[in-house]
């Protein structure tokens, strides 16, 4: 005879974990499938549980969102303890599913942003509920005619039973299994037949779910266990999984590498920052962390059209680059005078051929565009000279996709002869940097070609970028590309930055393009060098710029020019895009590079 509890009469048992056994049943009067989990039993016939119950499952029967399976109802009487769910139909566990069939990258995203809407949902409740217990067997895949659908399902049910209730019933069905009793005597061994499939199965159930456990749930007392980070942790072992069919352990190959799939996405960075170590380092809105990684690289167009629908699409694909090439001055001086008196006329002076000038074409950077617009610049919570946060107006510019290289750079000191600009100001100091002169000679050391070129003076900077046809950008053009668009970033890489997304806190530079790119295609936007801007520097300005905020260019005189982005020995406070560094213009130092700009017209 099937059994009942209250109104539900139990078809089948599916399922059995730490929180309690699951059946499949049936409503004796509505004649309607619904799930059933009952408690253990131990907790219910403790009455002070199940008064705490009674109260705080209220919290979970909020829940309401389309991707956590809606709890029915509650039943506690006579020792019994149970949840009803409503019942999803043309469902499995994410477990049984995976083992039938195989997600694509696309579908995986899609899949993800269900969870992630969940788990955002819940968290940010006036009063937040975390999951808890975030694994396969926790999620069900509904198939529909429109693609899977994911739902969670016991979510905040830990909370309400109670970590230690969790891991003592986890405890219990492993003494059960081994016939130990659940004081585990230390006089008594474990005897008696050893049940193989059994064993299996609760091995492969305690080992996927200590997989998903944050580490700060690993340590007793941990000081910064926090439920709802640990669902992030938690979070970031299942997107893991799904990519690679391992679970991340220790130190752990990015999806990239480890995954049979080809990847399109910045999966990599999002994976560093859910599985940080430091839970205050993961991220807090996970459907943003996704949204960041929404967009495949290789799609720049789209890109563009993410960032802001500011124009037209036929007006913004004719938005183009100005270049004017400019022809190089170098130095030149007076003949001297009294030369002709110092020449023997009795014997023919000798005068060598002019040698045959050899035209020296430069290596022109990628550009990308970034329409017209209102943008934010500034920030409430960094320096002074970064206040106050305000709107600016801004027309359309190009900028280049890295900063500019050696073997850029050597091109142009070839063309120009030395390294002296017409009004004798230092180009750059060679010391400095990785470009050589021997026997007259430039070369660039072994390995450098394509580092960014460092130990350039701003003059230097805009004397390149005049010869290549460009010019330098201003502070506001480079931080609102640094932005990408995400005018709520902290960073280029968004609101969190590691190392894995940018050249800090290290010995040297790297080449350029070695991390990836921000929301725009930009590369190191952050670290590797400081990069010259045209403006001068002044420490109030920003009071100015929010009252005339039509394309600002700074004051119109002053000390020191301008320095954005931090560089490869910066700490990570100097990656904000809001940050500002300035220096003379004079000055050359091993950390400082450029990358140009240019006006945009329309072709």
């Amino acid at each position: 005879m099937k059994r009942q509890v209250g109104d539900y009469i139990l078809i089948k048992q599916i399922g059995q974990g730490s929180l309690g056994k699951t059946f499949l049943a049936e409503h004796r009067l509505l004649k309607r499938p619904y799930i059933v989990k009952l408690l253990p039993s131990e907790l219910s016939g403790d009455a002070l549980f199940v008064a705490r119950f009674e109260t705080e499952v209220e919290k979970l029967s909020s829940l309401k969102h389309p991707h956590i399976a809606p709890l029915h109802t509650v039943f506690s009487s006579e020792g019994v303890c149970a949840l009803i769910s409503e019942f999803v139909p043309n469902a499995k566990d994410l477990g049984q599913h995976l083992k039938d069939t195989s997600f694509t990258e696309e579908e995986i995203f899609q899949i993800a942003m269900q969870l992630a809407s969940a788990l955002d949902f819940a968290h940010h409740l006036d009063t937040p509920v975390a999951h808890g217990t975030i694994k396969l067997k926790n999620i069900v895949i509904q198939d529909t005619s429109s693609g899977s659908l994911a739902h969670f399902t016991d979510f905040g049910l830990s909370s309400v039973l109670g970590p230690l209730a969790v891991l003592s019933r986890t405890y219990h069905q492993v003494c059960t299994l081994l016939g130990a009793s659940a004081g585990f005597s230390s006089d008594r061994y474990a005897t008696g037949p050893w049940d193989v499939e059994k064993a299996s199965e609760l091995q492969c159930s305690f080992c996927e779910s200590f997989f998903f456990l944050a580490p700060e749930q690993k340590v007793s007392n941990h000081p910064l266990a926090n439920p709802i980070q640990s669902d992030a942790y938690a979070f970031g072992t299942l997107l893991y999984y799904l990519l690679t069919s391992e679970f991340p352990q220790g130190y752990f190959e990015p999806p990239s590498k480890k995954s049979l799939l080809v990847l399109k996405r910045q999966w990599d960075r999002l994976l560093f920052s859910l599985l940080q170590q430091d839970p205050s380092k993961r991220p807090h809105e996970l459907v943003c962390a996704l949204e960041e990684i929404s967009i495949p690289f290789s799609s720049a167009v789209a890109q563009l059209q993410q960032l802001r629908e500011l124009v037209p699409q036929e007006a913004f694909a004719s938005l183009k680059p100005a270049l004017k090439p400019q022809e190089i001055s170098r130095p030149s001086f007076d003949a001297d005078p009294a030369a002709v008196f110092q020449i023997d006329t009795t014997i023919a002076t000798y005068k060598p051929k002019p040698k045959e000038e050899k035209e020296i074409n430069p290596l022109l950077t990628e550009m990308v565009v970034i329409p017209c617009g209102t943008y934010l610049r500034g920030s409430q919570q960094g320096g002074r000279d970064e206040m106050p946060r305000h709107s600016i107006i801004l027309e359309s510019f190009a900028l280049d996709i890295h900063p500019v290289t050696n073997e850029q750079f050597v091109r142009f000191l070839e063309a120009m002869g030395g390294e002296k600009d017409s009004n004798n100001s230092d180009i750059i100091r060679l010391k400095e940097a990785r470009i050589k002169r021997n026997g007259g000679k430039l070369s660039i050391e072994s390995g450098y070609d394509r580092h960014p070129v460092v130990g350039v003076t701003w003059y230097g900077a805009v004397a390149y970028a005049k010869w290549v046809g460009k010019r330098l950008p201003t502070e506001a053009e480079w931080e609102v590309a640094a932005y990408g668009g995400k005018e709520d970033a902290i960073y280029p890489t968004g609101i969190h930055m590691e190392r894995s997304q940018g050249n800090f806190f290290s010995s040297d530079t790297t080449p350029v393009m070695t991390y990836e790119p921000n929301s725009l295609g930009l590369f190191d936007m952050a670290g590797n060098v400081y990069e010259w801007c045209q403006d001068w520097y002044d420490h109030h300005f920003y009071d100015l710029s929010m009252q005339e905020p039509h394309s600002p260019k700074g004051p119109a005189q002053g000390v020191y020019r301008v320095l954005r982005g931090g560089c490869w020995k910066s700490s990570k406070e100097d990656l904000r895009c809001a940050h500002r560094h300035r220096n003379n213009p004079g000055v050359v130092d091993g950390t400082y590079g450029f990358r140009c700009a240019a006006d945009v017209v329309i072709s």
